[in-house]
């Protein structure tokens, strides 16, 4: 059974992204871009909501996006993506499937298959769409020592406590720290 685990950035109050979805306080260095790239060697697929994956789409398929990170653009356009909308009507991107109805269904069979996990970048919509479903099994949250004012928080509409295990830690030089938490079956 793949696992299906969220990767976020975050400030220290908790946005995932500024005002206008602006990501320009992301700290990304060479340490960064090894850590993204073993973690995408570990992914099967990649899940978006509809507006991170536009924004990813596009970045990651344009010539900037392959300047600037060349093995990084290789794997994100080449990995199997889905993106979850109502509004959407066609996926651009290559490798890219739209699922707009039966979304845990989808999911759960997607994770019932063999293979390697499923990582949910970005997309805060659809992880709060998601969050009290169980479905999802690990939250690796880089929180970024930078304080911006204002922006999206990544967890949105949780109706109840919801409880996490702290697997792991991982500090970058950056000032960045990774944190691996599990979720807490109740």
């Amino acid at each position: 059974m793949k696992k299906l685990i969220v990767f976020n950035l975050i400030t220290l109050e908790g946005f995932f992204e500024g005002a206008n979805h602006s990501i320009d306080w992301h700290q990304v260095d060479e340490e960064f871009n090894k850590f993204a790239i073993e973690q995408l060697n570990n992914a099967d697929m990649l899940f978006f909501g509809r507006l991170t994956y536009e924004l990813m789409a596009g970045y990651w398929s344009t010539p900037d996006g392959t300047n600037d990170d060349p093995v990084i653009a290789n794997k994100m356009n080449t990995l199997p993506k889905i993106v979850f909308s109502k509004t959407m009507e066609k996926p651009e991107w290559e490798n890219t499937k739209l699922i707009k109805e039966n979304i845990i269904q989808e999911i759960t069979t997607l994770k019932n298959q063999t293979g390697k996990d499923i990582y949910i970048l970005g997309s805060a919509g659809l992880i709060s769409s998601l969050i009290e479903t169980n479905l999802i099994d690990e939250y690796r949250i880089m929180i970024n020592p930078v304080v911006i004012g204002q922006g999206t928080p990544l967890f949105q509409n949780v109706k109840h406590q919801l409880r996490f295990s702290l697997r792991e830690i991982k500090e970058f030089k950056s000032g960045n720290v990774l944190l691996f938490y599990e979720t807490k079956r109740v």
